[in-house]
């Protein structure tokens, strides 16, 4: 594994993005939901720099398993519990690959009648993307690569690392022969 983005950059992109939130937010009723589990480490920090009242949600979407490709089919295994009726919502996860995952809950949030719905994602991952979206606001922008680190994981392993890491192909390989 190589280191992408060290936890040093990664720590200063993180209030950088919670500075421009707060801004483009002022006044406003900000509902962030975050995304599990992907997205914790990514929010619990991103939510320390968002100067500004806030409520917090977690949900839990299905689309990629164990499986280091998106599926196409897109499940809220876990949904928000409060209301967002007239609330500025923010959905906040660790990538964006396809788009297909964040596509279909923006829509899902959207039939609750919030005030605005935006992405904010750590990883806008370019190179598989199915349609013309991006994230309203992103940490890194990246072509290509299967990354791990900072909450992104491979089959659930290597969520707790600190920096963000591109897996070489032989990597995956040697874990799958070795666990």
């Amino acid at each position: 594994m190589k280191v992408l983005f060290p936890a040093s950059v990664i720590t200063q992109r993180v209030r950088e993005l919670g500075k421009k939130i707060t801004s483009e937010y002022q006044g406003k009723d900000l509902y962030i939901v975050a995304v599990l589990k992907g997205g914790f480490m990514f929010a619990s920090d991103l939510v320390r720099c968002v100067d500004l009242p806030i409520r917090i949600e977690f949900v839990r979407l299905s689309s990629y398993g164990c499986s280091d490709s998106p599926q196409h089919e897109v499940r809220i295994l876990s949904d928000i519990e409060g209301t967002i009726t007239g609330r500025h919502v923010l959905i906040v996860d660790d990538i964006m690959d396809t788009g297909h995952s964040l596509v279909a809950f923006r829509k899902h949030l959207e039939g609750k009648n919030p005030a605005s719905v935006k992405i904010c994602t750590m990883i806008d991952k370019t190179c598989r993307r199915e349609g013309p979206i991006r994230p309203d606001y992103c940490g890194f922008r990246i072509e290509d690569g299967f990354i791990v680190g900072y909450g992104l994981d491979y089959a659930e392993d290597y969520r707790a690392l600190p920096d963000i890491y591109v897996i070489e192909p032989a990597d995956s390989q040697r874990e799958e022969e070795h666990p």
